[in-house]
């Protein structure tokens, strides 16, 4: 396999991940609502997602390290399927229960693997040097531009649906697990193993043996996070990534809806606004590269790899600084009405997600520069769970603050939130790779850039 070949691959899994999840959620709380549920039985389902996905995030993560990208992919976009399968059809409370549990394992489950078979298999092709950033900017782009599609489509399909045994709200779901079951496919058949080697957890040959290697790469990863200064700086970032899409996510809705007239009119304002916002941030993901470079110091010939490092920090600063601006306007223009407000918050909250994407790319590519394939799904995880931590506490925070206070205070204490997160990266340590401990049950020592999966 070539890296040409390797990042088509990446790039068409990327897509395929998040096309479902985009599918169903211009139509998921309508179609709960219109079966009965109310806004508090719906508000239960999305926290019952949340939980589940905060309880799995590590030990997936793990699995996946141990059992193998590929599998771990494959398992994911099956409970995907079943899920919105199962969505498309459920009438009750427990039903939608169901399908956020489903939906809960199917998040956690891939939270990190594909990106972490591109590193390994870049890795394995040009080296422990290969420069990622390219590569992941791409994969963070076609994510943002699946979403873009997938939840523009999804709000279209109702209308044009065909009659027949599903009503028009319940296609959309049904045509995201059709996706989700070619992600399988994909899964399956065009994911390798890095140089067709087994992962350390199939050399194993049992379930139990795999299971009882699970816990020893989780407690290895949190002991790696916890002990290294640039991969704690990069989890705090991550959480107040998480305030930050948390508060935009919970207040613009009613925003909108207040400027736009009506809640029905709020509502397609927000679903063009969210798909102007995953277009910024599939731009800001393309442009991290550029943005990367331009902030990279003068790199002398003895050490271009460390001037390239120092770009990715300072870049990755532009891009929590852009996002923290563009949320500060927010908050400045929250006093405007009509089209002035609408156009004032739609290029507000697009060039926020640019930014927000600049700053996760290029931290991105300096965790996987931190760690090695061993435990490279599981610090992805903890990464994950960073950002859902901050999400939850903004949600229970920033919401009390709105209501107290109003959207434009807690708005404007978010953006100086951002704003100080920014302090993470000075004098950023730089991300050098340690060697990965030799697992002892292992019977192949893993080796800096290497592991039982390349």
């Amino acid at each position: 396999m070539t890296a040409r070949s390797a990042l088509r691959r990446y790039l068409l899994v990327s897509f395929l991940t998040w096309l479902p999840l985009g599918l169903m959620m211009a139509v998921t709380v309508l179609l709960m609502t219109q079966r009965g549920l109310s806004l508090a039985q719906v508000g239960l389902c999305v926290t019952l997602f949340s939980a589940v996905t905060l309880c799995l995030e590590l030990p997936t993560g793990g699995i996946a390290d141990v059992a193998g990208r590929r599998t771990v992919l494959a398992v994911s976009a099956g409970f995907l399927a079943a899920a919105l399968a199962l969505m498309s059809v459920a009438q009750t409370v427990w039903a939608f229960a169901g399908v956020a549990v489903l939906k809960g394992v199917a998040r956690a489950l891939s939270s990190g693997p594909a990106t972490s078979w591109y590193v390994d298999t870049l890795h394995a092709i040009e080296g422990p040097d290969a420069d990622l950033k390219p590569g992941l900017a791409r994969g963070g782009a076609m994510e943002s531009a699946s979403l873009c599609v997938g939840v523009l489509a999804g709000g279209v399909l109702p209308l044009v649906a065909p009659g027949g045994p599903l009503p028009p709200l319940a296609f959309s779901p049904a045509l995201g697990a059709v996706a989700a079951v070619a992600l399988l496919v994909v899964a399956l058949f065009a994911l390798p193993e890095p140089g067709g080697r087994r992962p350390a957890g199939a050399r194993r040959g049992t379930a139990a043996g795999l299971l009882r290697d699970v816990p020893a790469t989780v407690t290895a990863g949190l002991r790696l996070v916890g002990g290294r200064p640039v991969l704690r700086r990069l989890m705090l970032a991550s959480a107040a990534s998480g305030v930050v899409l948390c508060v935009i996510e919970l207040l613009t809705p009613g925003r909108l809806a207040a400027l736009a007239g009506t809640a029905e009119e709020g509502s397609l304002a927000y679903s063009v606004v969210a798909a102007l916002g995953f277009a910024g941030s599939a731009a800001g993901s393309a442009l991290a590269p550029r943005v990367a470079r331009l902030a990279a110091p003068a790199a002398p010939a003895s050490a271009p790899a460390s001037a390239s490092a120092r770009g990715s920090v300072r870049g990755a600063v532009v891009g929590v600084v852009v996002a923290a601006s563009s949320l500060g306007a927010l908050a400045a223009t929250a006093g405007l009405g009509g089209a002035a407000g609408l156009a004032g918050a739609g290029i507000a909250y697009v060039v926020l997600f640019m930014g927000l994407a600049v700053a996760a790319v290029l931290c991105q590519e300096m965790t996987h520069r931190a760690v090695t394939a061993a435990q490279r799904t599981t610090v992805t995880s903890t990464s994950s769970l960073a950002l859902q931590s901050g999400a939850i506490a903004a949600n229970l925070g920033f919401g009390a603050l709105a209501t107290q206070a109003g959207t434009a205070v807690a708005w404007g204490a978010a953006a100086v939130l951002a704003l100080a997160s920014a302090l993470l990266f000075v004098r950023m340590p730089a991300p050098a790779r340690e060697p990965a401990p030799v697992r002892a049950s292992s019977p192949d020592p893993v080796r800096p850039g290497r592991s039982g999966s390349d």
